[in-house]
């Protein structure tokens, strides 16, 4: 049974096992401490499950030595073998490559994974992780080669003539992160991720349109897709969802629309969580849009919103074909279709619809992301004008009174007409 020892005039440990009937000494250059033996007894464990299996190859782990072979029973080794600070480092070359690690991970975990995913990952792999750190042992990447990779990123070009973003620098980082934690995990070293934090992303507002805005694209869109900007305004779908809408998952005797699959990358794909799995309700217009869409494309397709083919719409063909040119074209700010999903919400919430029931047609699992989100846009909620207070003020203390005229017992203003921003929003149709 070999061991993990160290020497006792420099405090450096080393192997001592036996293969092939000899005693062998392979020194280190990793002072002895409890992380340090932790790691090499994991390598110790290969090296001795490999011995028997007959599969171990010396120079795989000690590519500076040789076999050293000492007498049974001595307690030195044989002439030319002494260990000393100059002698071959196993330091972590015992452990796999980036790339053979990398592999061994993508291929274990793919399972977990939607295809969506795979084909970002796969891109990630290949394009960034795997050409910066592919030859180098997953044992010896540094903190300091990420910061310099990092940086890196930061200096190359993003999709629109910028640099990289912070988001899109952490979205390459984070595979980075799990690969090298999974291999610190099993090869006993300290992960150099542990204190990398991500960068600092900005926090963008939420941009929707108005009631009035909405009305204005729907009066001018061209025919073939207002019924989906219908849909989609109205709805909160998002856009996954409303591209991989089918027919089979339209139900008009009860009025839903039922979210069980979004189409991501060319491919229908199983929601985003478990909680986007919804009902959504049709209000009468959204009822009336899908009702003239199914005599539109019912026969051609299964998808409820298609192209000429029958095929789903294709993202960036919408993009740039139908959304931009008309935003630009009634001189709207540029935004992304998302914030149809975004529109959805606030006209629920000024309409005064329940935060729970607007909570559940979104997919949210809690209100918590609602309020979070679309806080300024709940009436009274977050004006911080003092006109609430003002109001129940000047009911409890008009004409110098304990109690206001009108109040109840429990000093609570009588009832009265919501503030115009709470009444309800009627939306026409299209």
């Amino acid at each position: 049974m070999g061991s993990i020892r160290s020497r006792a005039d420099n405090e450096l440990l080393f192997f001592d096992f036996r293969f092939e009937g000899r005693r062998c000494r392979e020194q280190t250059l990793l002072q002895d401490s409890a992380p340090n033996r932790k790691r090499m007894q994991k390598v110790l464990e290969k090296i001795e499950q490999e011995i028997a299996l007959g599969t171990f190859v010396y120079e795989r782990y000690f590519p500076n030595a040789k076999p050293r072979a000492q007498s049974a029973g001595s307690s030195s080794p044989v002439a030319g073998t002494e260990a000393t600070p100059q002698a071959a480092a196993v330091s972590i070359s015992a452990t796999p490559s980036f790339t053979v690690f990398a592999e061994q991970w993508f291929t274990e975990h793919k399972v977990e994974w939607r295809r969506s995913h795979i084909k970002v990952l796969r891109s990630t792999l290949d394009g960034h992780l795997l050409k910066q750190f592919g030859a180098k042992p997953v044992g010896e990447i540094s903190k300091a080669d990420i910061l310099a990779f990092r940086t890196k990123l930061s200096e190359l070009p993003g999709r629109v003539g910028e640099k990289l973003s912070n988001k899109r620098i952490n979205g390459v980082l984070a595979p980075l992160r799990q690969i090298l934690n999974d291999a610190a995990d099993r090869h006993g070293f300290v992960s150099p991720t542990a204190s990398l934090r991500p960068l600092r992303v900005r926090k963008t507002d939420v941009e929707p349109f108005t009631l009035d805005q909405v009305q204005q694209i729907l009066a001018i869109v061209r025919g073939d897709y207002r019924d989906y900007f219908t849909t989609r305004f109205l709805t909160g779908m998002r856009t996954g969802e409303a591209h991989g809408l089918k027919w089979k998952y339209v139900d008009f005797e009860r009025r839903l629309i039922l979210i069980r699959e979004t189409f991501v990358l060319g491919e229908d794909e199983y929601t985003k969580t478990d909680g986007s799995q919804r009902d959504i309700q049709m209000n009468q217009v959204v009822y009336q849009a899908l009702k003239r869409q199914f005599e539109a494309t019912n026969k051609l397709s299964e998808y409820v919103f298609c192209n000429r083919e029958g095929n789903p719409l294709d993202n960036d063909n919408f993009n740039d074909r139908v959304w931009a040119p008309l935003l630009r074209h009634l001189g709207l700010k540029h935004r992304r279709p998302y914030q149809m999903r975004h529109t959805a919400a606030t006209l629920w919430l000024a309409s005064g619809e329940a935060p729970e029931w607007i909570a559940r047609q979104l997919g949210h699992s809690s209100t918590e992301m609602l309020f979070r989100v679309y806080s300024r846009f709940v009436p009274n909620l977050t004006r911080q004008d003092g006109s609430a207070i003002d109001r129940l003020l000047a009911t409890r203390f008009s004409s110098g009174s304990v109690r206001g005229k009108g109040a109840s017992e429990d000093g609570a203003p009588p009832p009265s007409q919501p503030p115009p921003e709470q009444r309800a929003m009627p939306v026409a149709p299209a």
